[in-house]
């Protein structure tokens, strides 16, 4: 038993291994094609010979108005691409019909020129989604109407004009012409009145009026004859000194402007501060360079009362009608030391006596960098008339009084005997020969040296 049933185990495997092989022969003979529908490609293999039977294969379900390429009687080759674009649905609603067309137009004129609708310039077409129609029988994804434009005639200033309209009120013809309707023109049938062929509209101009008034501007049209009726038509009175620009009892011209102006009178209570005083007061007792402040300053206050005009908010006049002095200044007064302190400094040149030291913008200069030409007789010649060279050093007189021996770390000892158009305030410049010469340009503390010199030459505040 045990025997007949390996041997019928056997001959299982081996039907199903027969029938394995012969699906994969089956399947390697198909044929691989890319078949597009719409734009969205897939691979598929197939064992059918035609285009057209492939199509059936896939289920697709085409309209004559469907698009093939290759055609469907075209026989398939491996690695060939085919591509379906199916026509959509669209319905037309014109001439008191509706029905549905297929097509592949993008526009809605092309829709229309497919389904042999010919427009005038004046008819009126719209797209709208069937989603949003309110015509039942809509299909597909877009509803295209055509309103066809119909002859009406416009007697209007005494002169008549006929025109074709696809309006569908007399405002919304009247309103396509171009034609600004104002609240005192009279229309006849009413604007909402539907258009139909043949119908005659009657528009009764009045005559136009530009009112300017609390900063607006209003456009409108009036069968009255005066400023004064326009304005009380508008609701626009006049209060106080307010006028108008031409006056109420002014007749109505073809093209009236009315300027009205609104007249006010405030008085403005104005506080201008009064700057204080600043007074430096020496100080024996405080060292050079050294400040404390005495007094604080405050600044006053000074009142002015204007009698001003405005008319339509701005100021046209405005007239003093008193001044005084609400609170006097008070005068700010800062002590400024005097006080000399001679001490000395440890330097490589050894040691030297100062008696200020001031914080200063170093920078170098030599003779030929000094901007004097060597055609000058000046050139290489200091403020004091001696030689440029090292050891010169070129300073503000109001800071460093000249004549003066300063000493600048990394640069050593200098005479300030010179000057310069840029050397202004804290600035010092520091001498060189030509062939020596060192850029500089760095904040560093500059010694004066002593002796001291007389109380008279010494700059105690510096700016």
């Amino acid at each position: 038993m045990n025997g007949n049933r390996i041997f019928q185990g056997a001959v299982a495997l081996a039907i199903l291994l027969g029938l394995g092989g012969l699906a994969a022969t089956y399947q390697a003979d198909a044929i691989p094609v890319t078949l597009v529908v719409d734009g969205e490609a897939r691979p598929v293999r197939t064992h059918q010979q035609t285009v057209g039977a492939l199509l059936l294969d896939a289920g697709l379900n085409l309209r004559p108005e469907d698009v093939v390429e290759p055609a469907p009687e075209t026989a398939l080759q491996p690695g060939m691409t085919v591509t379906v674009s199916r026509a959509h649905p669209v319905t037309i609603q014109a001439d008191g019909q509706i029905w549905t067309v297929w097509t592949h137009a993008a526009t809605a004129d092309r829709v229309l020129a497919e389904a042999g609708i010919s427009l005038n310039p004046v008819d009126r077409v719209t797209v709208t989604s069937c989603e949003s129609a309110t015509t039942p029988a809509c299909v597909g994804d877009r509803l295209i109407q055509v309103a066809r434009a119909v002859p009406v005639t416009l007697h209007k200033d005494g002169r008549t004009v006929s025109f074709l309209t696809a309006a569908p009120t007399v405002g919304r013809a009247l309103e396509e012409l171009g034609l600004a309707l104002y609240r005192a023109d009279r229309v006849r049938p009413d604007l909402g009145q539907p258009i139909s062929a043949g119908m005659h509209i009657y528009l009764e101009r009045s005559r136009p009026v530009t009112v300017l008034v609390d900063g607006k501007t209003l456009r409108t049209r009036t069968h009255r004859s005066r400023v004064g009726e326009v304005l009380a038509d508008l609701g626009i009175v006049l209060v106080g000194q307010d006028y108008t620009d031409p006056p109420p009892d002014t007749p109505l011209g073809e093209e009236t402007e009315v300027r009205v102006v609104r007249v006010a009178e405030a008085f403005l209570v104005q506080q201008a501060p009064i700057p204080y005083s600043v007074r430096w007061q020496p100080d024996p007792e405080l060292e050079i360079d050294h400040r404390r402040l005495i007094q604080e300053g405050a600044a006053g206050i000074l009142q002015r009362r204007w009698r001003v005009r405005y008319e339509n908010g701005v100021e046209v006049a405005r007239a003093l009608e008193d001044e005084y002095v609400a609170v006097p200044p008070t005068e700010k007064i800062v002590g400024y030391g005097t006080k000399i302190i001679v001490r000395q400094l440890e330097t490589p040149e050894g040691v030297v006596e100062y008696w200020r030291v001031i914080r200063m913008l170093a920078t170098s200069y030599s003779a030929s960098t000094a901007g004097v030409p060597k055609t000058n007789p000046y050139y290489g010649r200091t403020r004091l008339g001696l030689p440029m060279q090292r050891g010169i050093v070129a300073v503000d007189p109001r800071v460093i009084p000249l004549r003066s021996r300063v000493y600048v770390p990394g640069y050593g000892i200098g005479l300030a005997a010179d000057t310069g158009g840029a050397i202004k305030g804290r600035r010092i410049d520091l001498g060189y020969n030509d062939d020596d010469l060192i850029l500089w340009y760095r904040w560093v503390d500059v010694y004066i040296l002593t002796p001291v010199p007389p109380p008279d030459q010494i700059p105690y505040i510096l700016d």
